[in-house]
């Protein structure tokens, strides 16, 4: 118990989130590099170089320059284990977002200082901020000219309805920009073009913290940021710990991701603040991590990690107890018992096996096809779930087939595996067994041709459907016009549940009012 304790102790299980282009994938970056996970950063835009982001992984990201699918890397910092989890920043992968978000105990957004809180990020806070997730905030890009830092903690707190406290402030921006003032250790850290060491000095008090500064910033500079620590001082939010870990306080940080200001200070503070895993609800009531009893849930399959073994991986989150090489589990869907012999834990697309793993660790199972998302594995017959993850019904719908007919059992396979990942959706028309795909976002079905082309060698004929709604059938027998209507499609999912396509709000309103003993539902029932 001791031991469970200890380890569960020194986890951290993070996400990092934001808008596209504020710098997530840089910070990852950085931090691995701190971490001495990585010799040196790559970068998501640096296509020429042909040196790429860590947690890119996939052929597609790094030619787009864009994060399309959750990484997780995980490392040793200063007697801590950590847990990154990289997630897509395009809104047209929020579910895997989503359901990233589920794994994690703590979360850093990142803005961008010009452009603030933007519309992707307001998304992703929901989701934090109704799981009651702690935030801690890192505004990125200092040496550039943007917003004012206290227009960005009102913003913070009117837009996310979160208060703001913020760690360490900007000595001026841009041009001006000379570093931060860390307001909790009372230390300036200059901002210099050496990126591998940052400078730093102590001071007693703002008369000392201005007599240093003299040195190296103009008097404007000094000036404000002199009249922003007292209103800070006399106005701000004072910070407290046990606020931010029940997510209604962020911390602010400020810093310049691509050229490693302020990420090395930025760790040190989030690793003493930030929790460790924390109890979990389950339908047997809270699992709390240092229980003896394994458990866990799964929260993300990825096919095809390994080309040359064309594998599937199931990410399984430990909520509780001690994993052991070999350890017998059961799976709560369906009450079976099995192995597992296999797990590994993951470094973006590298991998290496693992023998012990605590709660907070996430691990890959290999599955051969029996995995779901949202399975909760048990060490024990005693079985519990941890509850569904977000799953949301797709708004643009497309017909495909294979352009050539003779890698039919290989389209196959590829439907499958793609859509048991979750990335997108599969139907079939009761009449002909045509294949609809659903996505939440226009950009999936391109990275699903492409992946389609490059996992399993089949191209793919697209037709885009005019439909922007899904609805499952819950109640009621669906009448033979719907089979035909103009601006409804009846199709049935990967289980044969019966789904209703509808081109629009009010054909679908239309459609309640002429069946009223029909009820239908965003979302199919748990699969049992």
């Amino acid at each position: 118990m001791a031991k469970i304790q200890e380890e569960v102790s020194r986890r951290k299980t993070f996400a990092i989130i934001s808008h596209p282009d504020a710098g997530k994938t840089t910070l990852t970056e950085k931090m691995l590099l701190l971490g001495g996970a990585i010799r040196s950063a790559g970068s998501v835009k640096a296509r020429k170089s042909k040196k790429f982001a860590t947690s890119d992984w996939m052929e597609l990201e790094k030619q787009r320059g864009i994060s399309v699918t959750s990484s997780v890397m995980q490392f040793e910092y200063e007697g801590y284990k950590i847990n990154i989890l990289d997630t897509p920043g395009h809104e047209d992968f929020s579910e895997d977002t989503y359901r990233t978000l589920m794994a994690v105990d703590s979360v850093v957004m990142i803005l961008d200082v010009a452009k603030g809180v933007e519309a992707q990020t307001k998304k992703l806070f929901k989701v934090c901020r109704d799981r009651g997730i702690p935030i801690f905030t890192f505004i990125n890009k200092m040496d550039r000219h943007g917003k004012d830092p206290l227009e960005l903690f009102e913003e913070i707190e009117e837009v996310l309805g979160i208060e703001s406290t913020p760690v360490n402030y900007p000595i001026g921006m841009g041009p001006t920009f000379k570093g931060v003032y860390d307001r909790f250790t009372k230390t300036i850290e200059y901002y210099g073009e050496d990126e591998e060491e940052s400078t730093f000095v102590s001071v007693e008090n703002y008369t000392d913290l201005r007599k240093q500064l003299e040195k190296s910033a103009d008097e404007e500079t000094i000036e404000k940021l002199m009249e922003d620590l007292q209103l800070l001082d006399e106005a701000g939010n004072p910070f407290h710990l046990d606020t931010v870990k029940e997510g209604k306080q962020t911390p602010v940080f400020f810093g310049s991701a691509i050229s490693n200001f302020g990420v090395p200070t930025f760790l040190q503070h989030f690793l003493q603040i930030a929790p460790s895993p924390f109890p979990r609800e389950s339908s047997a009531g809270k699992v709390n991590p240092t229980d003896k009893v394994f458990s866990g849930f799964i929260f993300k399959i990825q096919a095809n990690m390994d080309p040359s073994h064309r594998d599937r991986i199931a990410f399984l989150r430990i909520c509780s107890g001690q994993y052991e090489k070999g350890m017998s589990t059961w799976l709560e869907r369906t009450g079976k018992q099995m192995k597992l012999a296999q797990p590994q834990q993951f470094f973006a697309d590298s991998r290496e096996g693992v023998d012990h793993a605590y709660a907070g660790d996430i691990v890959g199972l290999y599955d051969p096809g029996v995995y779901q998302i949202g399975d909760t594995i048990c060490g024990t017959k005693e079985l519990f779930e941890f509850g569904d993850l977000p799953q949301f019904p797709p708004e643009h719908f497309a017909k495909v087939r294979p352009k050539n007919a003779l890698r039919h059992k290989q389209y196959v396979k590829g439907i499958q595996q793609l859509a048991q990942e979750g990335a997108i959706q599969v139907y079939r028309t009761p009449k002909f067994e045509d294949t609809i795909l659903g996505a939440v976002g226009q950009l999936q079905f391109e990275v699903f041709i492409y992946r389609m082309k490059a996992e399993y060698g089949v191209d793919l004929e697209m037709e885009r459907l005019s439909y922007q709604l899904a609805r499952w059938v819950k109640e009621g027998e669906i009448p033979e016009k719907a089979y035909y209507s103009s601006t409804s499609m009846l199709v049935h999912d990967y289980v044969k549940r019966q789904v209703l396509l509808f081109k629009n709000e009010f054909s679908l309103n239309y459609f309640l009012q002429q069946n009223e003993g029909i009820t239908l539902t965003e979302s199919p029932p748990k699969d049992k």
